[in-house]
């Protein structure tokens, strides 16, 4: 099987600028490309920054998907012969979402809207997401997406590594406060799904909030394979190679010393998780 070179653009994003921004990932999918990146993730609403004060202005730097940004992004990707996921504010009907997107070669493939909304930035207004979980199949690679604080939840990652995930992204904009997430908690969700995690964060500041960077990508053991321990814009590249992942039985001495992190789930044990709070 194949491996993949994925890219994590950790960008600064212009506040209620579409045209800067996506002038600045336009760039950066170019530049990964020619240092051999075959998928770019970049942050959670770098479309569109991230501080909005109420849902009518959001309002006004959301777009439909397709819309004219994913187009041209779309365009892109053809040209390149890559894939990229975008962050970026969704306007559908009366609703506003947090939402990622995955394009490729032949177009807009797929879309996610954060389930999981803090109180926080453009989340107070928007709409939690209403679609499943789902894995996506790029030819010899699965990727599932999650959105910054989806990554808090475990119940995300593992729903996507039951759905066949080789390869979680994480469109996010941490401010700070967040430096623990990056260093413990992306390493855990990574480990205990047995797959590759790539966290992707914006740098800058909005409105008075400072996103501290630290974008990582994460093997299937939790080592780091690329990381960003400051908050400066930069690209990190990382091979994955996804029959690692998709083994999720693991041994260590045979007969004596094996794990298997789907197998020895006890879902039967597991109720309290899913009755409401």
């Amino acid at each position: 099987m194949p491996r993949w070179k994925i890219a994590a653009v950790q960008m600064d994003c212009a506040f209620a600028d579409k045209t800067k921004n996506l002038d600045t990932i336009r760039a950066r999918l170019r530049e990964a490309k020619q240092n051999g990146a075959q998928l770019v993730i970049f942050p959670e609403c770098a479309l569109t920054g991230y501080c909005f004060e109420s849902k009518d202005e959001a309002g006004v730097q959301a777009e439909s998907i397709p819309g004219p940004g994913t187009r041209l992004l779309a365009a892109d990707c053809a040209e390149l012969n890559i894939w990229a996921v975008v962050g970026l504010l969704e306007a559908a009907g009366d609703s506003l979402f947090n939402a990622c997107t995955l394009i490729g070669p032949s177009g807009v493939v797929a879309n996610y809207r954060k389930i999981h909304l803090p109180f926080l930035g453009v989340d107070r207004f928007t709409t939690p997401g209403d679609e499943p979980f789902a894995v996506h199949d790029l030819g010899s690679l699965r990727v599932g997406m999650n959105i910054c604080y989806d990554g808090g939840f475990p119940e995300s990652a593992r729903c996507l590594m039951l759905l066949g995930a080789d390869l979680i992204v994480l469109p996010t904009n941490w401010p700070t406060g967040a430096i623990n997430t990056a260093k413990t908690l992306i390493p855990a969700r990574a480990l205990e799904n047995h797959l590759y995690y790539a966290a992707v964060n914006r740098v800058g500041t909005e409105r008075g909030f400072r996103f501290i960077g630290m974008s990582r990508i994460i093997g299937c053991t939790g080592e780091f394979l690329a990381v960003s321990d400051d908050d400066q814009p930069t690209i990190l590249y990382a091979e994955i190679d996804a029959e690692k992942s998709r083994n999720k039985h693991l041994v260590n001495i045979p007969g004596k010393y094996e794990l298997h992190r789907s197998a020895d789930r006890r879902p039967k044990m597991y109720h309290p998780i899913v009755h409401p709070y």
